[in-house]
């Protein structure tokens, strides 16, 4: 009976370190945000409004800012929900080597921007690794986000469609963010809306 109640308690410790922070689904998938769970496995930075909402993880006001995961990652596969007003800048910025300090320069960004004045690197796009011609729309619906990043390979897939492939060996690990930022010519961007974040590596 000791040894049992040890491997119970055991068990039960286990469960605690995994669900005290991201859970793990099926799969090998380890869930970030999961309907309005989440918050507790990103450090915000900047200055918008991240908050639980309706069963949702949302931002739609401040001068923009980020959700900068709490881990670091190699190689992984990213599955995300989201959906995005017509003016919406966002975007899921993937190994990004500075927690502190989130941009295109030092992290890939898989951009979420129908109104981008540039539009080859929009919606679909990395920004200034590769382009997306024609530029797909996610205003105003639900859409999915399939990421992967295998070595120098990175793959983009947007509700089935593939967006990017393409080689770039210029980050190897990092943080992973989800933004809120500013809309066309610095006027306030539309909201963004995460349902849901998986992760796992590969």
């Amino acid at each position: 009976m000791k040894r049992l109640s040890v491997a119970v308690m055991g068990l039960l410790v286990a469960g605690l370190g995994v669900f005290g922070c991201a859970s793990m689904s099926g799969g090998g998938w380890t869930t970030l945000v999961d309907g309005s769970k989440g918050m507790e496995n990103f450090n915000p930075i900047g200055e918008a409004n991240w908050r639980a909402e309706d069963g949702l993880i949302v931002a739609d006001k401040g001068k923009g800012g980020y959700l900068v995961s709490k881990s670091s990652y190699r190689d992984f596969q990213i599955r995300a929900e989201f959906w995005a007003d017509h003016t919406t800048n966002s975007g899921i910025f993937i190994r990004c080597a500075d927690p502190n300090k989130v941009g295109a320069a030092n992290c890939y960004e898989v951009n979420i921007y129908d109104q981008r004045p540039d539009p080859s690197y929009g919606t679909g796009g990395i920004v200034d690794v590769a382009k997306v011609s024609p530029m797909p729309k996610a205003g105003g619906k639900w859409n999915t986000y399939e990421i992967t990043a295998k070595g120098t390979q990175l793959t983009v897939v947007l509700n089935g469609v593939q967006t990017v492939n393409v080689q770039d060996g210029k980050l190897a690990e990092g943080r992973v963010a989800l933004q809120f930022g500013n809309g066309p010519k610095d006027a306030p961007g539309g909201a963004i809306k995460w349902r849901k974040v998986e992760i796992r590596s590969l």
